[in-house]
């Protein structure tokens, strides 16, 4: 009888250790994932998640895009995020400092920058000299925000000193103004310039002078959904991925 037995309580251990596996691949892609990302990352991140849910969905990603900064200070105050992914190393740096990542951060993208004006370039600007002129109406992001540290650095670069029209907080409302006619330039992501379409143009700037931006993410340590949010950014460092990071302009890391 107990040779008999043997077989049938091997096939019910089995049974419950594949089940057990089975349960805990489900729970490493499904939940609530909520992402703070940086505002530049707001087209390519939502295609990002549409795909990421197409291929687990028990999954659920939400995100909050704002300046870098701003996002800091958020998860400083204590806002729930599973996710953080910063458009510099600094703001990243911000995080790590204060214990708020429970993952070293990974770098998943790099960016550079252009100069966005209107659609067809109506005022003619052709180098970052032309921001100089007088008569034109330019805009930056301020200097707490990757796009604006950047922007101070290329004009340094460039020994090219002007006197911007506003600060904006994160580089959208860059985006924003000139596209809106309320600004005729602006110096913004490359990836910017791109998501902005037919309503812009841009013009490049020299990579003598240029700036590029590493984008590093992290789970946080205060992530309710840990394990899927890690399945998100290992999604987001896959070869599909990169390739849509790709598709918006992004380098690779």
């Amino acid at each position: 009888m107990r040779l008999r037995a043997l077989p049938l309580i091997v096939a019910l251990a089995l049974i419950s250790i594949t089940t057990a596996a089975c349960n805990d691949s489900s729970d490493a892609h499904s939940g609530d994932v909520v992402v703070f990302a940086a505002s530049s990352l707001t087209a390519a991140f939502t295609e990002m998640g549409t795909a990421f849910n197409a291929a687990n969905p028990d999954a659920h990603i939400t995100f909050n895009f704002a300046g870098s900064a701003d996002l800091v200070t958020q998860l400083t105050e204590g806002a729930p995020a599973d996710v953080f992914v910063s458009a510099d190393d600094s703001n990243m740096k911000k995080v790590t400092a204060a214990a708020l990542n429970a993952s070293d951060p990974v770098p998943i993208a790099k960016n550079t920058f252009a100069i966005i004006v209107g659609k067809g370039n109506p005022k003619g600007i052709t180098s970052l000299a032309d921001l100089a002129k007088s008569d034109l109406v330019v805009v930056l992001c301020a200097e707490t925000v990757p796009c604006g540290k950047g922007a101070a650095k290329i004009l340094a670069n460039a020994a090219i000193a002007i006197t911007p029209k506003s600060l904006e907080d994160k580089v959208k409302g860059v985006v924003s103004k000139v596209t809106a006619g309320e600004a005729d330039a602006g110096i913004v992501f490359v990836t910017d310039v791109k998501a902005a379409g037919d309503t812009a143009a841009g013009v490049d700037i020299p990579a003598d002078v240029n700036v590029i931006s590493n984008y590093p993410i992290v789970v946080t340590k205060e992530a309710k959904h840990a394990t899927a949010a890690q399945a998100f950014i290992d999604f987001v460092a896959s070869a599909p991925g990169q390739a849509i990071l790709a598709k918006y302009g992004f380098l690779a890391p």
